[in-house]
């Protein structure tokens, strides 16, 4: 069966969710656990409008705080499918925080997630190969394959581990 490939465009995705105190700590700033929920559900969304099936979390790695996000602000998280490589996806976001009032944004986090694509009874099934178009695009096609390596090595390396000693 040859899928056919799909534009990086196709999948995107774009989610803004206000932080209310219930997403907060004393200091007035979102949780990480929030932020990382969050970064779930939007690559979800990219990863199922890629496959067009059912796509499971697999991984989420390299997430990386980089400035914290107050009460009030507004977080715009932006999804794209990086790379397809067989029946998985790594589909990348990132996480801005904008000033509602005066529209400033700025970089609070990043992230790395795969998902998998299953079929209707649950087991993989495979997913079309990515397009990429634009300059960003063929960049983070290129940096997907790198760190699929460093991910696969990583889950080898957790896999002889006897975490019960």
């Amino acid at each position: 069966m040859s899928l056919e490939p799909k534009r990086a465009s196709e999948s995107s995705v774009e989610m803004t969710q206000i932080i209310l105190p219930s997403h907060a700590n004393g200091l007035n700033t979102i949780f990480g656990g929030q932020v990382a929920a969050w970064i779930d559900i939007c690559a979800g969304v990219a990863a199922m409008r890629h496959a067009r099936h059912v796509a499971v979390t697999a991984s989420m790695d390299d997430l990386h705080f980089l400035a914290p996000a107050h009460v009030g602000e507004v977080l715009i998280l932006r999804a794209h499918v990086n790379r397809a490589f067989g029946t998985s996806m790594e589909i990348g976001v990132r996480v801005d925080a904008e000033n509602p009032l005066t529209g400033e944004q700025r970089h609070t986090a990043t992230a790395y997630l795969t998902f998998v694509a299953l079929d209707e009874d649950g087991h993989r099934t495979p997913v079309p190969p990515l397009l990429p178009e634009t300059e960003a695009e063929k960049r983070r096609f290129q940096q997907a394959e790198q760190r699929r390596i460093w991910r696969l090595e990583r889950r080898r390396i957790h896999l002889q581990t006897d975490d019960a000693d």
